[in-house]
């Protein structure tokens, strides 16, 4: 087996375990509860405290796997797993299940290791659907919340978290044995990364993207056993269930969301994502039937998952050397976007009895979000002409319909002498080199205006007042209306004196 093919293998099934830890509260807090009084407050935060970590930890853990490698990193990071595993199978009180929960936010940091080592194996067109499968370990989720409340039935909640404890020490020890020792390492300080990366708007637009799609799949994931078990009265087994299947959706398309983004523009999945957790959130909103809930829920699921999978596609495509730190940047924001949602519904519920405000937030949020990435699609075509321009071996000089020249090319201050700012605001007569009379000049204009082009040949001067011939192209550009706005020159030096 390849050394890529093993490595993905063995770091999503790490992925699959860590995540399977990470919720492990959440789907057994409908049997906690029964052994530890706890307020709806309480709940929340106990539920909701694993996330902390998870998130946080994110940005060191993806700076150490490009320092150290994934080996190590996930073998440790399984070891310490051991220790709130153990706590949580004895905890009596809040504070217990606070302390365990906290810690157990290692199983959720575990993402940045993947996604930071898994590229290196890879050509750059595949990493999309690499990082979805290595994301599609958010079954680890589906997995705990289907068996942890069959578990905790069968053998008592103390009991099913003690299975945890096998799970995690076999990955740890696969992780030490087969992870691959001679992985390719990056030695740069993660002050400096941090200072190349902090200062670019994708990065945080990734990040809020991000922070949205897989917030509300931690969101709902953590929260939905016990909202299905107190709002519809489902018995816990069936909530744990319906869970499982929410989890198991948004996995699912997570890897076909990573597929597409390699297939076509990112930015138009996650403009039909956006447009859709919308719709889900105001549907959600109106506290609807348990069948129309479910449809909404549904919809998150299918829309999130692909949303996951297609920002991961972008962040090597504008980080390619900087993706350790990125990954951790952003994977943290989507990590505490599932933190804050449970908190803040419960509060609402405590103030106004519904959750309708708490999931219109998830409505406006993905709206404003909808509104970015249409600018940001419109904005990396006007990107990719801009370099076209500044990387054309011609001359290009644009004018507004007076003849005030607006931007200049490389290329015409290599040929003119002329910096951009020397020449932004005046006329190309500074070009002129007194070798042609008015007359010249007038049928020049007369062409733009009858024919909307003028080409020929012209004797212009550069700024050191040396005379040169060049092949001259202007054409004027027209709005909807036919009205010209601009005028665009475009001009090649011709070495030939004729």
């Amino acid at each position: 087996m390849k050394q890529g093919s093993k490595q993905l293998f063995i770091q999503t099934g790490s992925l699959v375990a860590g995540f399977m830890v990470w919720v492990l509260i959440s789907s057994l807090m409908p049997f906690i509860k029964v052994d530890i009084q706890l307020s709806s407050s309480q709940i929340a935060w106990a539920t909701a405290v694993p996330v902390i970590l998870g998130s946080l930890l994110r940005v060191p853990i993806g700076y150490c796997t490009n320092r150290y490698g994934a080996r190590i990193l996930f073998t440790i990071s399984f070891i310490i797993l051991l220790i709130p595993i153990a706590l949580l199978s004895y905890a009596n009180s809040l504070l217990t299940l606070i302390l365990g929960g906290f810690l157990l936010g290692i199983g959720g940091a575990v993402f940045s290791i993947g996604v930071t080592s898994l590229p290196k194996y890879y050509e750059k067109t595949k990493h999309g659907f690499i990082n979805g499968i290595y994301g599609a370990g958010n079954i680890g989720t589906a997995i705990t919340s289907f068996s942890a409340p069959v578990l905790a039935t069968a053998y008592g909640w103390r009991n099913a978290i003690k299975i945890f404890l096998i799970i995690v020490l076999i990955f740890a020890l696969l992780n030490f044995i087969f992870g691959d020792k001679k992985e390719r390492k990056v030695h740069i300080s993660l002050l400096e990364q941090i200072k190349e990366v902090y200062k670019n708007p994708k990065l945080w637009f990734l990040s809020l993207f991000y922070f949205i799609t897989f917030g509300s799949f931690v969101a709902f994931t953590i929260y939905l056993p016990s909202f299905l078990v107190n709002h519809f009265e489902l018995d816990k087994v069936d909530a744990g269930l319906r869970t499982a299947g929410f989890i198991a959706l948004a996995t699912f398309f997570r890897p076909i969301g990573g597929w597409l983004g390699d297939k076509v523009n990112p930015f138009l999945i996650l403009m039909a994502v956006f447009f859709s957790l919308t719709f889900a959130g105001f549907l959600l909103s109106f506290t609807p039937s348990l069948p129309i809930y479910s449809f909404g829920c549904l919809l998150v699921a299918f829309f999130a998952g692909l949303g996951n999978g297609a920002i991961f596609k972008l962040v090597p495509l504008y980080f390619s050397n900087q993706a350790g730190i990125v990954n951790g940047i952003v994977s943290a924001m989507g990590g505490l976007g599932g933190f804050f949602p449970p908190i803040i519904l419960t509060i609402l519920f405590g103030w106004t009895g519904h959750y309708a405000i708490g999931f219109m937030s998830l409505s406006e949020f993905s709206l404003a979000s909808l509104v970015i990435v249409v600018w940001l699609y419109y904005q990396d075509k006007l990107d990719i002409s801009a370099k076209i321009v500044n990387h054309a071996l011609d001359g290009i000089c644009v004018t507004d319909v007076n003849g005030i020249i607006q931007s200049v090319n490389p290329a015409f201050t290599k040929i003119t002498g002329y910096s951009q700012a020397e020449v932004i605001g005046k006329t190309p007569s500074v070009l002129q080199s007194g070798e042609h009379d008015n007359e010249f000049y007038k049928k020049m204009w007369f062409s733009l205006k009858t024919n909307g082009v003028w080409e020929g040949y012209i004797w212009n001067k550069r700024k050191n007042n040396e005379i040169y011939r060049e092949w001259l192209t202007i054409t004027a550009i027209k709005d909807d209306v036919g009205e010209t706005k601009n005028f665009v020159g475009m001009f090649y030096e011709d070495n030939e004196k004729s």
